[in-house]
């Protein structure tokens, strides 16, 4: 990561954008904390070093480029520019290619393709100008193949991933890397909610996808760029 520069976490207030900040948060970066919620934020916040340098901004709108443009030159104006997105949004649900398909696509290429291009578009300029930058978005593992109940989410999660080297592709030149992560099942409390009775021993934590997250936002990440990184392994 450039040190000069930011980085943005989107979702920052869920469990895995959460992780993030903290892992981040405790090698010493610059961040700018959006999420929909202010309330989140305010509890993130509090759990942060005193010394921590974090700007929160609450409530933007990620499908709409203006109002993503508007939160970028508000870390701008705070840190001087942006070194690295991190893009944790995302929605998650499931359904049979039936009556209910074309909202449900709509409502998965809205959460979370349209959020990924519309924030990407907006960071691009200032990463552009500093000559450097840093791109992780979340995708998962149906965006490679969908099973049954999951066309609008596993399309929506390879347009991700399509996105991402088209990034990686079109920005080479610049410095800047664009890769994404296809996490397995992440142990969260939802998760286990929803799931009272999985096996859960082979699940990955939000903090070991917060330390890859770290290590493809570095400097040491450079020759990685264009990649759909699976993070199913043990710890």
């Amino acid at each position: 990561m450039n040190d000069q520069k930011a980085v943005i976490v989107t979702g920052a207030g869920g469990n895995l954008g959460s992780a993030v900040v903290r892992e981040l948060a405790a090698g010493g970066a610059k961040l700018v904390c959006m999420n929909r919620s202010s309330q989140e934020l305010e509890a993130l916040a509090g759990d942060l070093s005193a010394s921590a340098e974090f700007l929160s901004i609450a409530g933007t709108d990620l499908t709409d480029y203006a109002s993503c443009a508007a939160a970028v030159a508000r870390a701008v104006k705070r840190f001087g520019g942006v070194g690295a997105l991190v893009n944790t949004v995302g929605a998650f649900q499931m359904g049979p290619v039936g009556p209910d398909a074309p909202a449900q696509w709509e409502t998965m290429m809205n959460a979370n393709a349209r959020t990924a291009l519309t924030i990407s578009a907006a960071v691009l300029p200032t990463m552009k100008a500093s000559g450097y930058g840093r791109i992780v978005h979340v995708a998962a593992a149906p965006g490679l193949k969908a099973g049954a109940n999951q066309a609008a989410y596993a399309a929506s999660k390879a347009a991700v991933i399509r996105l991402t080297e088209a990034l990686a592709a079109e920005c080479r030149n610049d410095c800047i890397t664009a890769n994404c992560i296809l996490p397995g099942t992440i142990d969260t409390p939802d998760n286990r909610a929803a799931m009272p009775n999985a096996k859960t021993d082979g699940w990955v934590t939000p903090q070991s996808i917060a330390r890859l997250i770290a290590f493809l936002i570095s400097p040491a990440a450079a020759v990685v760029t264009g990649a759909a990184i699976p993070a199913t392994g043990r710890e």
